[in-house]
């Protein structure tokens, strides 16, 4: 009976030191909401963020990652990461983020080698108005690299759309596909593929990455590589939560954010290139660049009436600063 009694107090105190050890360890979970599925490269960056946030706060703080829109729709990050519903999530062209609104979709010519320096000095000039809605920058997720238009059919001229309705993801894009004769519809990225497949739009702009991993190739096969904007949704922190980590934490938490951009670059770039080159080979998908000149044609045929719109969004000094930082990376 002393045995018995012995084991059972023995096995109580491991069980409590067991859930001492586990509370000690997770003092606080971060909620990470991301619109990416599984199968999307970009899901093993968020993973190496939270591999990197538990190892650099020697896992007093844990990353929780929930995919494919599972807390909240495309439209709704802010509200989410305010609220509560998550922690860290996709932002998206919100009216209550004005300048990040007009410029995290610019028209533009981006040389993509520097692009995680671009994507931190670009991140460092929103914060400021981040701020003023309780967020913080915490990851880039560039998509100038795969951001693509796909059809149906063969399209000659992209400048061209005869009245096409065209999947558009923001307020750059609707301008877009206004100024070259389509109008514009918004799809939340999980019900692109029933839209493209019930003819509810003619085409679709997105990024190679999500188009790929929803499978969208067997319903939108001709793809134009296009590249005509720099493109940067930013994953934001609520504030609150980012400032009741330790100095050290908060630390942790953006190193993590920008060392996964970096381990993520050339393996999401090396994913992209691989999909287009399946579905080109095997899939029956078909795959043209715009010439040189016609892509600056289309650029400057919006880059204009766009100013207008970043100079009211941003005020003039804000707008001159982040026309500048673009310029610099121009190829």
């Amino acid at each position: 009976m002393l045995k018995t009694t012995f084991k059972y107090v023995l096995s109580g105190c491991a069980v409590s030191a067991a859930m001492g050890a586990s509370v000690a360890a997770a003092e606080t979970t971060i909620r990470l909401s991301t619109y990416v599925n599984e199968i999307d490269v970009r899901y093993q960056g968020f993973q190496k963020f939270g591999e990197l946030v538990e190892a650099k706060t020697d896992g007093r703080v844990k990353v929780q990652i929930f995919p494919s829109a599972t807390l909240h729709g495309w439209s709704e990050g802010v509200d989410a990461v305010q609220g509560g519903v998550s922690d860290i999530s996709w932002i998206p062209a919100d009216k209550r983020l004005p300048c990040y609104r007009v410029t995290s979709l610019y028209p533009a010519a981006i040389n993509l080698e520097g692009q995680i320096e671009l994507d931190g000095e670009f991140a460092e000039l929103i914060k400021p108005e981040a701020a003023k809605t309780n967020l913080v920058p915490i990851i880039n997720s560039n998509y100038s690299y795969d951001q693509e238009w796909w059809f149906e059919e063969r399209v000659e001229d992209i400048g061209k759309l005869d009245g096409k309705l065209v999947r558009s993801i923001g307020p750059l894009v609707s301008m877009m596909i206004e100024a070259w004769g389509g109008k514009p519809v918004f799809v939340a990225p999980k019900e692109v593929f029933q839209s493209a497949e019930r003819g509810v739009v003619d085409g679709i702009n997105m990024g190679v990455a999500t188009y790929s991993s929803w499978k969208l190739w067997s319903v939108m096969p001709y793809m134009v590589n296009a590249n005509l904007f720099y493109g940067n949704i930013s994953y934001m922190m609520n504030k609150s939560k980012f400032e009741s980590l330790s100095p050290e934490d908060q630390k942790a938490v953006l190193e993590a954010g920008h060392e996964s951009e970096v381990w993520l670059k050339p393996r999401y770039e090396s994913w992209v290139n691989e999909r287009v080159g399946d579905a080109v080979m095997k899939g029956g998908g078909a795959a043209v660049t715009i010439p040189q000149d016609n892509r600056m044609a289309l650029i400057n045929s919006v880059q204009g009436s766009w100013d207008k719109e970043v100079d009211n969004a941003c005020g003039g000094e804000l707008a001159g600063k982040i026309r500048d930082l673009f310029a610099k990376h121009a190829p």
